[in-house]
């Protein structure tokens, strides 16, 4: 099963740029750090962007949790890097109570 509306998925930018690629990040510094040495950068997010919607949203849920927030789903599937290396990561997606669109919550290495 796919995430429902996976094409309408809403991945915001400073969820990318101040989290996701921020090594000054309290909770997300580790991850740019592994991003970073993929070939990422906050210069060309687009490309983090395009790469989770390209690989992840189109890849099998692999849990779904229904929590006071909103449904939740979790997909683990690779992505190929700038650099051409694949990378395992989980992506967590919700969607809010009250919307039918999901928005990318986190990403984690695996």
């Amino acid at each position: 099963m796919q995430i429902p509306n996976f094409d309408l998925a809403i991945i915001e930018k400073s969820k990318i740029i101040d989290y996701l690629l921020n090594i000054n990040h309290k909770r997300g510094g580790s991850k740019a750090k592994i991003l970073l040495n993929y070939g990422y950068s906050p210069e060309n997010w687009q490309q983090l962007e395009s790469d989770i919607r390209k690989f992840h949203l189109n890849a099998e849920v692999s849990i779904i949790k229904e929590t006071s927030y909103g449904i939740r789903y979790e997909i683990i599937s690779e992505i190929l890097t700038p650099i051409h290396k694949p990378l395992l990561m989980k992506s967590v997606w919700q969607i809010d109570k009250g919307t039918e669109i999901p928005r990318l919550i986190t990403m984690i290495p695996e």
